[in-house]
């Protein structure tokens, strides 16, 4: 870094108006400046954004940044503005005049930064034009993508494996909140051939509640959830169009404002809705996965599934999109029979090779696993990611324990015939082994000769499958998707198997028991009334000014940044200066319209 340019720290604080880094933070961006190659997996809500925009701002080159989504192209754009950063953009959104305009930005050196879609960056003009300015960094968000073992894969992505090559003097950095280990190995291979670092930061949210029920009445349950949550800004997932629309009517009508999102609607009317969302409160979103990437709305205080999502790659992205601003936020998560069935014809209708749709139901199983978990639902979220947790006494499993059985005997059969078939075969083939089925599969290798064959005639398929993906999620076994979800045994299991631990498992039907307080509650929102009845003042100043110049709040300032100045209440622009996320240009532009709010709430409160 030359003597000329800026220092991470100087444009933290003098151009973000933060203090200091958040968790993991620093890691990322001092091994992007440095000059190498990098692979960051960071939860929602961790600040990739700021991972890049920092050394894109320290370095005396340009900065080009691939996102999937034109919207949320244009909202970065936008926020980087307020911060008086100025970013040029190119898409299909924008007439040609405007793309030539944007595009001069860039080349001249007005604008240091480039928003891109991969469809757009892979043409021959772009890479050629590119090429002439010669880029420090390039960035590619959602870089799961990009993977054949990711759940998103996205063909477009792909083609940004040339860029290593193509651009052999700037640094490739990648981001995703959600990679499990096939899939940050094989990002890492296609972006820069494995040379570079793969930083892991963690899938623990703490801040969210995790729920699971088997749906019974949905509309009852979507209703007992949300029956405290009216005026809170949340997301309901639907499998389909038309469930959508029904479960948007429905909550419409029981004195929610809900509005329906889904891809059969123009994009016009997509754009108002998402636009309406992001800038109120209290606003409902109902959806289908087609709303959700790319939102970077902090104060979501719910996000509730309808129906069952495709994986645990999915349903970490979308609950995900729950308390960015660190704040509690609660989930909910309803499953059926009859979503499994759907999601297995989705599986086959979308195609692909057998070897890719094999991959896709093991997600499948993996997310049943999940549901059907006995023990904390964060310890089998996160055992999916292969990270170790402790039980966090703030899931349903936690708060309100199932009903479970010693199924010790059980596991130890299920776990031998896992061990004497080399540990490699799916739950379906064990399943049938345990059952003593005859088929093919079992003749050819002869499985009918283990000791363990027919020894469990007396429960049904299903009931093995449940065990066998409970004990997925409790991690006494692991699905290898890359061996197409081959079972093999943790540690765990083999103590299980050798009578040195226990095995209990949920039983099926049976209700929970009286529920109980979490035993380790999440940290409340706010310090004190006084505190929460200023910031709701402080909310309405910046919903005014978000509509006047026509952006999202939270653009504006976060809801960290304004809880932070309920909590400090200045009462001098220097006094402002100190409040977290009030940077130099926010400052200049809305410093004195909330130090004004602020005195007016003082006057009324005496």
């Amino acid at each position: 870094m030359s003597d000329t340019q800026p220092s991470i720290d100087s444009v933290l604080s003098g151009i973000f108006g933060f203090r200091a880094f958040r968790p993991g933070q620093d890691e990322v961006i001092q091994t992007i400046v440095d000059g190498r190659h990098c692979l960051a997996v960071m939860p929602t809500g961790s600040g990739k954004s700021l991972c890049y925009q920092v050394p894109a701002l320290v370095f005396a080159r340009p900065t080009v940044i691939i996102s999937p989504l034109k919207a949320l192209i244009g909202d970065q754009v936008a926020g980087l503005a307020e911060f008086g950063v100025a970013a040029a953009r190119v898409h299909s959104g924008l007439d040609r005049a405007e793309q030539v305009s944007e595009w001069r930005k860039f080349k001249s050196g007005e604008s240091k930064l480039l928003y891109l879609s991969p469809e757009r960056l892979m043409t021959d003009r772009m890479l050629d034009a590119l090429k002439s300015v010669d880029p420090a960094l390039f960035v590619i968000d959602e870089a799961h993508c990009i993977s054949k073992w990711g759940a998103s894969f996205r063909p477009a992505y792909e083609q940004l494996s040339q860029l290593v090559e193509l651009f052999p003097n700037a640094v490739i950095a990648a981001f995703t909140a959600t990679a499990d280990r096939a899939t940050r190995t094989d990002i890492a291979e296609k972006l820069f051939r494995g040379r570079g670092r793969i930083i892991v930061r963690g899938f623990d949210r703490p801040n969210l509640t995790l729920s699971v029920s088997v749906k019974a009445n949905w509309e009852k349950q979507l209703l007992d959830f949300l029956a405290e949550r009216k005026g809170q800004s949340g997301i309901v997932y639907c499998l389909s169009r038309k469930s959508t629309e029904e479960v948007a009517q429905f909550l419409s009508a029981e004195g929610f404002t809900a509005i329906a999102y889904h891809a059969g609607q123009d994009s016009g009317q997509r754009r108002a809705s998402q636009d309406r969302f992001m800038s109120e409160d209290g606003v409902v979103m109902v959806a289908t996965i087609a709303f959700g990437m790319g939102v970077d709305k902090p104060d979501i205080r719910f996000v509730a599934h309808v129906n069952l999502p495709g994986s645990m790659e999915e349903y970490y992205q979308e609950i995900g999109r729950a308390g960015r601003d660190g704040a509690p936020a609660e989930t909910l998560l309803l499953y059926g029979l009859e979503d499994m069935g759907l999601r297995r014809q989705f599986i086959i209708k979308n195609g692909g090779d057998d070897a890719h749709q094999i991959r896709e139901h093991k997600r499948l199983d993996a997310l049943l696993a999940y549901c059907e978990a006995a023990t904390c639902r964060r310890v089998a979220l996160l055992s999916y990611f292969e990270e170790a947790s402790s039980p966090c006494g703030n899931c349903d499993n936690c708060i309100d324990p199932p009903v479970t059985q010693d199924a010790t005997t059980l596991a130890q059969f299920a776990f031998e015939t896992i061990l004497k078939t080399g540990q490699a075969f799916g739950a379906g083939h064990i399943a049938d082994i345990l059952r003593g089925a005859d088929t093919a599969k079992i003749r050819e290798r002869h499985h009918e000769r283990l000791a363990t064959y027919g020894a469990g005639k007396g429960r049904s398929r299903d009931a093995w499958l449940s065990l066998l993906r409970q004990a997925v999620a409790a991690g006494f076994v692991v699905a290898d998707i890359q061996k197409y979800g081959g079972l093999a045994l943790t540690a765990r299991g083999r103590a299980v198997l050798d009578g040195g631990a226990t095995f209990t498992m949920r039983e099926d039907g049976k209700a929970r028991g009286k529920k109980k307080k979490a035993s380790t509650p999440p940290a409340a929102v706010f310090d004190d009334a006084t505190v929460h009845d200023l910031l709701t003042r402080l909310k309405a100043t910046r919903l005014s000014l978000a509509r006047g110049r026509g952006v999202p709040a939270y653009l504006i300032f976060p809801d960290a940044t304004l809880l932070d100045m309920a909590r400090v209440r200045p009462r001098t622009l220097y006094d402002m200066a100190t409040v977290s996320g009030v940077g130099p240009r926010k400052l200049a532009q809305f410093g004195k319209v909330f130090l004004e709010a602020i005195a007016e709430w003082g006057a009324r409160v005496g």
